[in-house]
This record gives structure tokens, C-alpha cells and sequence, in this order.
């Protein structure tokens, strides 16, 4: 799903790929040259209305912060959050591999001892925040 991008950094990140887009923003590939590893960045577009904009903004912030917390296999790992221009983003661990979602949308049946392990995975992660107080919305 990779996609030429129109910005070639943010903050100290070099943009690689565009991997997706919301509502809100869009997510990237994209290399740091200080610890030399590939991250992933999810933005959110601050050029909304002054009131809307300050919600969404200390949201993603609340967001990053919650999710920076958590150290657990199941739950990606958060390493930065920063500003540039009229984008937020948090930049987080790069993971290879399928997305659910493309594996829920190729409507082939998945092996039983599969979806469990995914459910199982899911399950730990959220167990996990939870015990700190985190609910994923």
C-alpha cells in the first residue's frame, strides 16, 4: 500500500512511504538518521478550525502520551511526539507483516488455530492496558 508522499520530512524524520490515510491524517514510513531505524509516524492535520483544531490536537497528544506508558509485546512502542508546521505526529516502532484488516477483507477463512492466536494477542494487549487504565477507543 505504499504511496509516493508529498512532504519528505517531519521534524528529524525522513519520510520514506505513505502507508495510509485517515479522516484526521496520514501515516508514514519513515527513517530516523539520529538512532539510524526505521519508524513509523502517524500525523494529524492541525489546519482545521482554531477549536476543533486545539481538541484534535491535545487528543493525539493524550494519545501519544497513554500509549507511551505501555511497554508490552502486543502493544506498539511509542518512541517520539513532536510538531512541525501545522502537523502533529508521534513517531512509533515499524512493524512488518499483514494487517488485519487485509486479512479480514480477503474473505478466505482463516485457520482456526490462527484467529485464536490473534484473538489471544489482542486480548493480552488490552488486558494490559487496562490494568493501567487505558482503554483503547
Amino acid at each position: 500500500m505504499t504511496r509516493n508522499s508529498s512532504i519528505a520530512s517531519l521534524g528529524r524524520y525522513e519520510i520514506l512511504a505513505e502507508l495510509g490515510k485517515g479522516a484526521m491524517g496520514v501515516v508514514y514510513k519513515a527513517r530516523d538518521p539520529m538512532l539510524d531505524r526505521v519508524v513509523a509516524i502517524k500525523t494529524v492535520n492541525l489546519t482545521l478550525p482554531k477549536d476543533e483544531r486545539a481538541e484534535y490536537e491535545a487528543r493525539f497528544y493524550q494519545e501519544a502520551k497513554a500509549a507511551g506508558g505501555l511497554s508490552h509485546r502486543n502493544i506498539v512502542t511509542i518512541y517520539d511526539i513532536g510538531r512541525s508546521e501545522s502537523i502533529a505526529y508521534m513517531a512509533m516502532e515499524f512493524l512488518e507483516g499483514d494487517e488485519l484488516r487485509d486479512l479480514l477483507q480477503a474473505r478466505a477463512p482463516i485457520a482456526l488455530s490462527r484467529a485464536l492466536d490473534i484473538g489471544a494477542q489482542v486480548a493480552e494487549g488490552l488486558q494490559y492496558a487496562h490494568s493501567r487504565r487505558i482503554i483503547h477507543r
